[in-house]
């Protein structure tokens, strides 16, 4: 077995002693951990009062927000060129890529990180 460059995401959730992770993936280069982000961040956002649709295996679970701002926090980091261009950017020169959105109604933070590390590759 050989071991190969590739990037690594997972959204985690955080009351500040605890830590869950909602989810995850591995993939082979930094625009798919990129997108996979996106989707997470852009589900996460119009998951808030709704229903999910359209999920895929690799998606994480929705949450809840109470009465906070987060999900236009994440709809924004989402869609915004220069925020997306900084997060490939970051990627790209090896640099972990976080955001963290907090719901202070309830004491839970929500964490999308993406960064470089190693792929098991079978030959």
């Amino acid at each position: 077995m050989r071991r190969a460059t590739g990037y690594a995401a997972e959204v985690t959730l955080s009351d500040g002693q605890r830590f869950a992770s909602l989810g995850g993936v591995t993939v082979r280069n930094r625009r798919l951990v990129l997108l996979w982000l996106r989707r997470q961040a852009l589900r996460l956002a119009n998951a808030h009062g709704g229903a999910v649709r359209d999920a895929l295996p690799a998606d994480v679970r929705p949450v809840r927000f109470h009465g906070s701002d987060a999900p236009e926090r994440l709809r924004f980091w989402a869609t915004d060129g220069p925020r997306q261009d900084d997060a490939i950017r970051a990627l790209e020169a090896g640099f972990p890529l976080l955001l963290t959105v907090v719901d202070p109604a309830v004491g839970l933070s929500l964490t999308l990180a993406g960064w470089r590390g190693c792929l098991a590759d079978h030959p």
